[in-house]
């Protein structure tokens, strides 16, 4: 299904739940795998030190200074990879989601796994790296051409055969390619897909007569869009509801005990608050299963 695996990590324990699944993804998947370390940037002054993403400090690189982070990186991992496989550890200096978008293309990988650091359990120096690290996956999950699977929290071990997958959509183009992917992992692991797409609500009360209406077209619109693409596929269930989206995707994926979520990258543009976050940063946050941002369709 995936040929070839990229991984990308800072490095830090916040990011072993993604590394334990990419390592255990790709053993199953018999996929090669690449790890990616982006370290930092020299600084404006022209001098010797590298801001390091993790741990939060000033490094300062010598000639040795990739090869010990590779050993390092190596290292924390064995617990967590099958010892026996032939895994590439990558680290470079730039800019993290500059070079993760380079590398993926370069490398040809269909399949982009990360973690994040958007953490509600980040405090003090963590804190501050917050909003650059989000900000990384966010570019990533909206300019990446392959899939970009998001973990942010311990996942069973993949064994890639799904029950119920969440497919999420805003009706964009971008999610026309997300709803191929979900169609194609559900058909391959038997799984229900539930497809949803909500009216996100305002703040002046609407006529529940008419809201009903409104629900009753869209729904109509939603099932004549994606049905007639499915195939021979035919175990998916379709539900149109108003409400805050990432609300309603964390309580559909809970409702149906949803192990994998789908979806484009909901952001609205460039003016889209990195604070705040959009519609996928918010579900990455909280989602109990691994989330899959889709915005391109396959090559070919």
């Amino acid at each position: 299904m995936f040929k070839n695996i990229l991984f990308t990590t800072t490095a830090s324990p916040i990011c072993d739940e993604a590394a334990r699944f990419a390592y255990n993804l790709a053993e199953k998947l018999h996929s090669g795998l690449k790890v990616l370390h982006i370290y930092g940037l020299p600084s404006h002054g022209f001098t010797a030190q590298v801001q390091a993403y993790s741990p939060e400090s000033e490094d300062v690189p010598d000639a040795d200074y990739e090869t010990l982070l590779t050993r390092e990186i190596r290292a924390s991992h064995e617990h967590l990879a099958n010892k026996s496989m032939d895994c590439e550890v990558v680290v470079k200096p730039g800019i993290p989601a500059t070079e993760i978008l380079r590398r993926a293309r370069a490398w040809e990988s269909d399949l982009i796994v990360m973690g994040t650091h958007t953490r509600l359990d980040c405090t003090g120096a963590s804190l501050a790296f917050r909003n650059t690290v989000g900000n990384t996956m966010q570019k990533v999950a909206k300019s990446a051409r392959a899939p970009v699977l998001i973990i942010n929290r311990f996942c069973p071990l993949p064994h890639w055969n799904f029950k119920n997958i969440v497919f999420a959509t805003d009706l964009s183009q971008a999610s026309d390619a997300a709803f191929a992917f979900a169609v194609k992992i559900a058909r391959k692991s038997g799984a229900t897909l539930h497809l949803l797409h909500t009216l996100e609500i305002s703040g002046i009360p609407e006529d529940p007569v008419a809201m009903d209406r409104r629900l009753a077209h869209v729904r109509a619109a939603v099932e004549a869009r994606f049905l007639s693409r499915t195939g021979d596929f035919t175990n998916m269930e379709v539900e149109v509801c108003e409400g805050t989206p990432y609300v309603e995707i964390l309580k559909l994926t809970r409702r149906c005990h949803g192990d994998l979520v789908v979806m484009a990258h909901h952001g609205k543009g460039p003016e889209e608050s990195p604070a705040m976050g959009g519609t996928l940063e918010q579900v990455v946050i909280r989602a109990s299963c691994p989330v899959v941002s889709v915005n391109h369709g396959e090559k070919g």
